[in-house]
């Protein structure tokens, strides 16, 4: 038996999809949520690049028309134009050695705590090279 090569499409949208099953708030709207499952099943099936490509930008349009200006991220996300920013405010870990948890950090709320460390999370800007 031979081990499967990684997935071809396996990019920044299955990571969207995979935040976005994981946030309710996101998955009230039954034509976001009907579209995440599918992208989910999908993906755990092994399905073509084209299909997944369609299931992909139906599904940001679904969030689009749900009021997520956001959308789903994909190539349109990362187009610069002039005088927009592209930097989003995110809490990072506090701890010396600092894991990998990112969280979307709000203006006016505080930052999350960090159960490692005991200690509320950083909030710092998070570019796109990041």
């Amino acid at each position: 038996m031979t081990a499967s090569a990684p997935s071809p499409h396996a990019d920044g949208r299955a990571a969207a999809v995979c935040a976005l099953l994981g946030s309710p708030d996101d998955m009230e709207d039954r034509d976001v949520r009907d579209l995440a499952e599918r992208a989910r099943d999908l993906l755990r099936s092994g399905a073509s690049a084209d299909e997944l490509a369609t299931c992909y930008r139906d599904l940001d349009m679904a969030l689009r028309r749900s009021g997520d200006a956001r959308g789903l991220v994909n190539e349109s996300r990362s187009a610069r134009i002039p005088g927009i920013s592209h930097d989003i405010k995110v809490a990072v870990c506090p701890g010396p050695v600092q894991c990998t948890r990112v969280e979307r950090a709000r203006d006016l709320l505080p930052a999350p705590p960090c159960a490692v460390n005991g200690a509320r999370m950083h909030k710092r800007r998070l570019g796109p090279g990041q």
